[in-house]
């Protein structure tokens, strides 16, 4: 089978001792692909070192919305944005390493962190799909408490121009269904073999706009244990089971979306 992460943080401190394994441990598992993202100024060049560790890892670059602001909440184990990100001088960095990336993410809105710049995450965001379309790159998107928010922008500016990636999606049913007919993909971690969320997501939404992540370290599906990529291959088998197709099936399914997404059309744009 060929599994793929799409969205993980392995720079992240916990895999500090033991990055070797965890790769290896993916490898075992049939993961062919992790996307590695960045999330600020110096995580964003923490990945793109990191990537050369091994050829299973690549790369997308973002702008997470409350290091944008430099607003981060408190230590999360990833380089801490003390102060807010100059987006233009972060346009032109990820510009000029666009070669080497598979998408622009993470980016988004974050309602849930910060209740009260709510006005400059969107105008921020804007700026983020804009740039996204100019590079012609997928754009991997964090919307938490801001579903709605984040898909109106998303409608407006990025308009079916590249594709959208939804990650760890939480909106209720309405904006689920409202981003499945704008055609968008819908990323399912391994926490949804506790997670009643996501498995009503995999259930309204088609195989063909579903893809595997893990955002690990977190997202687990085991208490008291760090998620790592080789745990997509517990997804498939749940997105299995809830549409009633084979593991072989679905990997197949979910493997040929990621590489339409992020490889077809990044060939169609070199």
């Amino acid at each position: 089978m060929n599994l793929v992460d799409v969205h993980c943080h392995l720079n992240h401190a916990l895999f500090k001792d033991d990055i070797d394994s965890v790769i290896q441990r993916a490898k075992d598992a049939g993961v062919k692909s992790i996307i590695v993202s960045g999330t600020n100024t110096e995580s964003n060049k923490q990945v793109l070192e990191l990537v050369k560790h091994d050829p299973i890892l690549n790369i997308s670059l973002g702008i997470h919305p409350i290091d944008a602001l430099g607003l981060s909440e408190g230590e999360t184990g990833i380089p801490k944005q003390l102060k807010p990100i100059n987006i233009e001088e972060e346009f032109k960095f990820i510009e000029k390493n666009k070669s080497k990336i598979l998408a622009i993410g993470e980016v988004g809105m974050d309602f849930h962190w910060d209740k009260t710049h709510h006005a400059e995450q969107k105008e921020i965001f804007r700026k983020v799909c804009t740039f996204a379309v100019r590079i012609k790159k997928p754009i991997i998107v964090h919307a938490w408490e801001a579903e709605e928010e984040c898909l109106d922008i998303l409608e407006a500016e990025i308009n079916g121009k590249v594709p959208v990636i939804l990650h760890c999606f939480g909106g209720r049913k309405a904006l689920i269904t409202r981003g499945k007919e704008l055609g968008y993909y819908f990323t399912v971690p391994p926490s949804i073999l506790k997670s009643s969320n996501f498995q009503t997501l995999v259930k309204k939404v088609n195989l063909h706009q579903l893809l595997t992540e893990t955002d690990a370290p977190w997202q687990s599906p085991l208490k008291d244990t760090k998620n790592e990529p080789s745990f997509v291959a517990k997804t498939i088998q749940k997105i299995a089971e809830i549409k009633g197709l084979s593991v072989q099936e679905t990997a197949e399914k979910i493997w040929e979306n990621y590489t339409d997404v992020f490889l077809s059309h990044l060939n169609k744009h070199l």
